[in-house]
């Protein structure tokens, strides 16, 4: 797609960036830069963008959403997941620090523990298993825990307890019906319902993982149906992203996305939004789509 090779050469121009030209750069959209670049092979501009993620990284291991911020510092996940990258695709030659990195930044991970809670009936799911949190202190939420399981399976920590906590979680967080919501499934007997960015996250870090209800099965489901035309880009981009992990991408994706390039508000450049277009356009090559071969059909 043309589009897409346009954006690679303007994220390529900017590869430590904000969430929006011109704002401070920050470590999500820098993250995905990086990991868009790398899968390029535009290993210059990717490699500045691990530098600088490295440059932020505080004496914990972990990195806040900005340079200047203490907190959160759920993003550290994304950071671990661009510096895999990185480091799969250089030679073993390089500069190896991408390993300490990598190691700080897992340990720091392995620290953080969304808070359990007491059974109780008012929820309906098992609020006893423990994921991460947007917070530290908070609940354990959808989409972090889905990154920070990504990002352990990509650092070959598959088989670490907390990874396969972590995906017990994203199973029993599953809709009955398919897809998930932000980080509950029914509250008070109320059903809530399913949104496309956290269904596609989870389903990305779910990848390679089976279970007996057939959950992971209806959420793929749900999500096929849920895209379209008009979808948001961001949401498009983790959707795609969680259908292209168990192969199970629409043959209208391609044409998706086009449109969404199409309505990048030209005003305001997201080299965010830039970066998912172009991860979301690799499909099952993308970093984030392919995962180590430990982590493979693996049953829950």
């Amino acid at each position: 797609m043309d589009c897409i090779e346009q954006a690679v050469e303007l994220l390529a121009a900017e590869p430590v960036c904000g969430y929006y030209a011109g704002q401070q750069p920050a470590v999500e959209p820098t993250a995905l830069a990086a990991l868009a670049l790398a899968a390029k092979s535009r290993t210059e501009e990717s490699t500045i963008a691990c530098q600088w993620l490295a440059s932020v990284q505080a004496e914990d291991g972990s990195l806040a959403v900005r340079k200047d911020a203490d907190t959160p510092r759920w993003p550290t996940a994304l950071a671990v997941l661009a510096w895999t990258a990185q480091h799969a695709r250089e030679s073993a030659s390089s500069d190896p620090r991408y390993q300490q990195n990598i190691d700080q930044a897992i340990t720091w991970s392995l620290s953080l523990y969304g808070e359990a809670l007491e059974p109780s009936g008012v929820h309906g799911h098992d609020v006893t298993l423990q994921g991460w949190p947007w917070v530290a202190g908070t609940y354990s939420w959808i989409e972090p825990t889905a990154l920070h399981v990504a990002a352990l399976k990509a650092a070959g920590r598959n088989e670490h307890p907390r990874t396969r906590e972590a995906v017990r979680l994203l199973i029993d967080r599953q809709l009955a019906t398919g897809g998930c919501n932000y980080g509950n499934t029914t509250v008070l007997g109320q059903r809530l319902r399913p949104h496309v960015q956290p269904t596609g996250t989870a389903l990305l870090a779910l990848a390679g993982e089976s279970d007996h209800r057939g959950r992971i099965q209806r959420s793929l489901g749900y999500l096929a149906g849920a895209l379209h035309l008009e979808t948001t880009t961001t949401s498009l981009c983790w959707g795609l992203m969680g259908l292209a992990a168990h192969e199970f991408l629409p043959a209208e994706s391609e044409r998706w996305l086009t449109a969404a390039s199409g309505r990048l508000d030209r005003r305001r450049e997201s080299p965010y939004q830039r970066a998912l277009l172009i991860l979301a356009s690799l499909g099952r090559q993308c970093p984030l789509v392919a995962l180590p071969r430990e982590a493979q059909q693996h049953g829950t």
